[in-house]
């Protein structure tokens, strides 16, 4: 019986979770029988799929040869690109950055090189000394051409699992080549990849790259500690304007980008109105209201927002939120468009849970406070700014850093616009499922 409805963990753009009481029957242990478990993702996804309305009324699941097979055959594919499966372990090791692989990602320049575009700190690659800005010329010794496809490239780099290595040939800024073998291994993600005060225009701005909403794992209530440190950081010194790179954040946990909204929102939205939520029409009754309790003293007449078409979720939260009480400025590209979030069903279907299948549809909508709640599309942004990988974080001639602290000096009239091709591939197009929110080889 569900006895009390409670905010705790928040999935994709943001999520739930629920305290189930005693009033639940002991069932036992249950048989490992897949046509159980395709039942039971069913019977989930009738009781709490946001668009169960479009579900069938009576379903053999037998027809269906995996849960994943089910799943996509039950989404509402015109809106749907986010419901998937995977186990709880998976779940909350992403949630909190407790990843395996080689730790970097890849981005395209203008003229279609590709380029390291960020490493994590404790990674195989970031142990290795990767930068971003390093060209990658070959992989396994075959030419970044070899491994192009129709719909963008396929790296073929093998499960994300310790052990397993490749081998990659760069083109390092000073014009020489290094080849490097990496080989996955286990480690932790940090979130912050750059920060920094850049004195411009009589101005102190503030510049934070933010690459994923992880919380730090054993925390409660969930938070991180590095979007503390960096709140402070920024607190501490006095900064007028803020740019807030969130160019390859595919989204996470929302609880810690409500800790970076209560930070940056201005003192006179404390108490207001931060979202709603909305859930299917048979679970209205647990539809709730977030507001902002403002946290330090960073005081901000508007934001500056780096974005792309990998900013999704958690990113496109902040962006819907923080909008009705300051001026957002996004610079870059169109983001992704998620407008929905989800969180995890196996606390609530015995089978699901003994079986370790994790269910994580889209289970509800959400709305900031001026009721903007369907922007499937993305953000367009105000400053059109193409990417340049070629540039080392914190690089101010970089195309879109340039751009917002042109921005910040002289206002838009004096920034430069550039025509950006809005379908062009990113990094974000080779994943599905979680690894989509936290895109990372």
């Amino acid at each position: 019986m569900l006895v009390e409805f409670k905010k705790l963990v928040f999935v994709f753009l943001f999520g739930f979770s629920f305290l189930l009481f005693s009033c639940k029957e002991d069932i036992g242990e249950l048989p490992r029988n897949q046509n159980l478990v395709k039942e039971a993702i069913y019977e989930s996804m009738q009781e709490w799929y946001y668009w169960n309305d479009r579900l069938p009324l009576a379903l053999d699941v037998s027809n269906y040869r995996s849960n994943d097979e089910l799943l996509y055959g039950l989404m509402y594919q015109e809106l749907d690109r986010w419901s998937y499966i995977t186990t709880r372990e998976d779940f909350n090791k992403a949630f909190t950055g407790q990843n395996a692989g080689h730790g970097f990602g890849f981005a395209l320049s203008e003229d279609n090189k590709l380029y390291v575009s960020f490493v994590y700190e404790d990674s195989p690659a970031g142990q290795d000394g990767w930068q971003r800005g390093w060209e990658i010329i070959e992989i396994n010794g075959k030419p970044i051409a070899d491994y192009r496809r129709s719909n963008g490239y396929n790296f073929d780099l093998g499960e994300n699992l310790p052990g397993v290595s490749n081998s990659f040939t760069f083109r390092l800024p000073d014009g020489t080549t290094t080849t490097r073998s990496n080989t996955k291994a286990e480690y932790q993600a940090n979130s912050v990849l750059y920060k920094n005060v850049i004195e411009t225009g009589g101005k102190k701005t503030g510049y934070w790259v933010y690459n994923s909403f992880k919380a730090t794992a054993g925390l409660s209530p969930n938070r991180s500690t590095e979007v503390e440190e960096t709140l402070d950081y920024f607190d501490a010194a006095g900064i007028d304007e803020l740019i807030l790179d969130l160019r390859y954040n595919g989204g996470g946990s929302v609880d810690v980008a409500e800790q970076i909204m209560n930070g940056l929102i201005p003192a006179a939205a404390n108490g207001e109105l931060m979202y709603t939520n909305a859930l299917n029409a048979d679970k209205s009754n647990l539809n709730e209201t977030y507001r902002f309790e403002k946290r330090g003293g960073i005081a901000l007449e508007r934001l500056i927002v780096i974005t792309s078409r990998g900013s999704a979720s958690a990113s496109e939260l902040i962006i819907n939120c923080l909008n009705p009480y300051m001026d957002i400025v996004l610079v870059g590209q169109r983001t992704y468009g998620k407008p929905v979030g989800s969180f995890p069903l196996s606390q609530f279907n015995p089978v699901l849970e003994q079986n370790d299948v994790e269910l994580v549809p889209i289970t509800f909508a959400i709305a900031n406070a001026a009721g903007n709640a369907a922007y499937y599309d993305g953000f367009p942004v105000d400053i059109p700014a193409a990417d340049d990988p070629s540039s080392n974080w914190g690089d101010i001639k970089e195309f879109r850093l340039a751009s917002a602290l042109t921005y910040v000096q002289y206002g838009a009239a004096s920034t430069a616009r550039q025509k950006i091709p809005e379908d062009q591939w990113q990094m974000i197009d080779n994943f599905h499922g979680l690894e989509k929110e936290f895109p990372v080889y």
